[in-house]
């Protein structure tokens, strides 16, 4: 939703192309609600990928513009008056009715008037605004989308039988009233929009962002929509190197380093002021009181977090969660990830968030087009090699050079790999060259004589050492976090591209972290070891498994959640955010692909 009082820019034609989904995906028509709401008619006109985000695929988000106008329009609520019938209208009486709702089957039109004043037999809509007018040569006037707003609330008026020439827009930051006069010319003009909103909606396909638009600073849906990221990422760029065209470099192609048209505005914020809350001891309880979360024990209350601030609560082992507590996180939309007393998260609980039946509909099919799969594995693949790649030049002792060079042909083999068999080879040769030269980032102690963090290869279920206990619970939790985001974005995280659907496999989740295990897992494995966080004695063995002590998880949740919260800069689109934001990021440009808005999935890579 966006403020009234935003300029009104020239709309700018999209030049960059925009692959559509292919005609298989639009085989029947969107089924709509029967009544299309006075202020859905306001968004088309303002921008309509914001009225295709909140009408058909029933998003929203708050901002403070939003907050503020939901408290404005609930003190006029509360003063619902009643209008008389058109045929019961005194002419003689003057009347002030607030909160009227009105509809029309004729038109599929439903609204409710923030006031409407009756005054010699004839009725005046007026909408309340917190914004200013528009300001022209001619003194103030409404704004397009608030002139077709109260257009379609006279239309309504008119249709169930009361007589209505005028409506007007009170702004409350100027305390102006804008008369609009309802003439011939502005009904023919609402109807039309009308009827184009409809075809738009019905198409299934997202219209195209607002380009280089004053507008987009202040929707409280940008970070939704992404209009500057979906732009810049739908420029073509090399197969071998994807990032290549946002990089500063020299050669044939500079031409096409970015300019004024390609750069991004940041308008998501750096990092989530929310946190997750960790429950990690024995026989605990989560309970919640007075929007308060509540961790006890037998002795009572050890740990309490406002539910407001939390992101997010991770359970481990025998951690009892009350009903009230779920009940509360999932009305909040706050996922609770339960995860076994070794790492393994086996369940995500959270509210009825899948709404967005058109994405995930969509991925279903491309589930099933083998050419398209293999196409989005191979930028998945292709990433991780050159992040993992990235990650040895950064932290290793004496990288070796043969296999740095293996490695950069791998990434560009994988970029050409004709099938996800020759994928899972690449991936899994690529992995062998990372994984033989992971001790080389491990900084042991000189006077050990033989390193509790040895590393030799890469074992899981059970792991075998202490290095792949930490691997094990740290790619856990980036599962768990890409899951979460996936529910969130509206797609389903157990249909995958690359990993194939497999019983309890969140195939989707494991596709898009690929690309941030070396990034964000192993990084903070190794931040843990070697600044200390986690010590040799943090580990248990039993059977020839090995787990971490609940002194040893804590450390690396500590390296983890700080490795989330460290801010990098966007290799596409130059901005600085915080992995948890990045991947919120990442998952909605996948989405952009799978809708086929995006014809290529960029990466995240680091340099």
């Amino acid at each position: 939703m966006t403020p009234a009082n935003e300029p009104e820019p020239e709309r700018i034609p999209v030049e960059w192309p925009r692959p559509r989904p292919a005609k298989a995906a639009l085989t029947a028509p969107l089924t709509l609600p029967d009544y299309l709401p006075a202020r859905m008619l306001n968004e088309f006109v303002y921008c309509p990928r914001l009225f295709f985000y909140e009408w058909v695929e029933g998003l929203f988000a708050h901002n403070a513009d939003t907050l503020e106008g939901g408290f404005r329009h609930t003190r006029v609520d509360r003063k619902r008056g009643e209008l008389p019938d058109a045929d019961a209208l005194d002419p003689d009486e003057r009347i002030h009715s607030t909160s009227v709702e009105v509809s029309s089957e004729r038109l599929g039109l439903i609204a409710k008037i923030d006031l409407v004043e009756a005054d010699s037999g004839a009725v005046t809509p007026v909408d309340y605004k917190k914004g200013a007018p528009r300001d022209t040569e001619d003194g103030p006037q409404a704004w397009p989308a608030d002139r077709t707003q109260s257009a379609v609330q006279a239309l309504l008026l008119r249709d169930n039988g009361y007589t209505c020439q005028d409506a007007i827009v009170y702004y409350g930051a100027t305390k102006q009233r804008v008369r609009i006069p309802v003439d011939e010319a502005l009904v023919a003009e609402t109807l039309a929009l009308l009827d184009e909103a409809r075809t738009i909606a019905r198409s299934g396909i997202i219209p195209a962002p607002l380009v280089d638009s004053p507008k987009c600073p202040r929707c409280s849906l940008v970070t939704i929509c992404l209009p500057d990221e979906t732009r810049v990422a739908s420029i073509e760029t090399p197969d071998d190197d994807p990032t290549a065209l946002f990089l500063p470099f020299e050669g044939p192609m500079a031409d096409l380093r970015p300019t004024a048209h390609t750069e991004v505005r940041r308008l998501v914020p750096a990092r989530d002021d929310l946190r997750p809350l960790y429950v990690t001891g024995f026989g605990l309880t989560v309970g919640v009181r007075n929007e308060v979360l509540q961790v006890r024990d037998k002795g009572g209350v050890i740990q309490e977090a406002r539910l407001m601030d939390v992101s997010q609560l991770n359970v481990f082992g025998s951690v009892q969660v009350t009903a009230a507590a779920i009940e509360g996180l999932c009305r909040e939309d706050k996922p609770v990830a339960h995860f076994s007393t070794g790492g393994w998260l086996y369940a995500v609980t959270r509210g009825m968030t899948l709404k967005n039946v058109f994405l995930r509909r969509e991925q279903f099919r491309r589930a099933d087009d083998e050419p398209f799969c293999v196409l989005v594995a191979r930028d998945l693949v292709a990433t991780k090699i050159r992040n993992q790649r990235t990650l040895l030049q950064r932290n290793h002792l004496e990288p070796p050079a043969r296999a740095l060079e293996m490695m950069k042909r791998l990434a560009r083999s994988a970029q050409s790999a004709d099938s996800l068999e020759t994928l899972l080879g690449i991936e899994g040769t690529a992995a062998r060259v990372y994984f033989e030269q992971f001790s080389g980032m491990i900084k042991t102690e000189e006077d050990e004589p033989r390193p509790v963090f040895e590393f030799l290869h890469r074992n899981r279920r059970p792991p075998r050492d202490p290095v792949n206990a930490m691997l094990s619970l740290a790619y856990s939790l980036l599962t768990r976090d890409l899951t979460t985001v996936c529910h969130t974005i509206g797609l389903d995280p157990y249909i995958g591209f690359y990993h194939q659907p497999r019983f309890g496999r969140p195939a989707l989740a494991l596709d898009l972290m690929e690309g941030f295990r070396p990034l964000v897992a192993d990084s903070a494995v190794l931040t843990a070891i070697n600044s200390r966080m986690v010590r040799p004695g943090d580990f248990v063995s039993s059977g020839g498994a090995v787990a971490l002590t609940s002194a040893g998880r804590k450390g690396l949740l500590r390296a983890y959640e700080q490795r989330m919260d460290n801010l990098v800069t966007h290799p596409l689109f130059g901005y600085r955010v915080s992995y948890r934001r990045i991947l919120e990021i990442q998952v909605r440009l996948f989405g952009r692909v799978i809708s086929g808005e995006l014809s290529r999935y960029p990466g995240f890579e680091t340099r």
